[in-house]
């Protein structure tokens, strides 16, 4: 029985396997990368949800009521231009 380092593949499956390797190694950095950024968006929202809240049980205190949105800050369908 050969052992198994001295099995030889056909021509150019190492390359191939090789590629693959890459590829796949370069794939899992990229989603590292992805996931790292999404983590970061993730927790900026929750700063600025917290802060958001903190400024709305605020103005509840003081008695003031927040201004109205504008009404024109989205235009009416209609009114889209072409």
């Amino acid at each position: 029985m050969t052992p198994l380092a001295s099995v030889h593949f056909p021509d150019g499956s190492g390359y191939v396997l090789a590629a693959y390797l890459v590829f796949f190694l370069l794939l899992l950095i990229y989603l590292g990368i992805t996931a790292y950024r999404l983590l970061g968006l993730e927790r900026r929202l929750g700063d600025l949800t917290r802060q958001l809240d903190e400024a709305e049980a605020k103005s509840a205190l003081d008695g003031a009521s927040a201004p109205a949105p504008a009404a024109a800050a989205v235009p009416a369908p209609d009114e889209v231009p072409r």
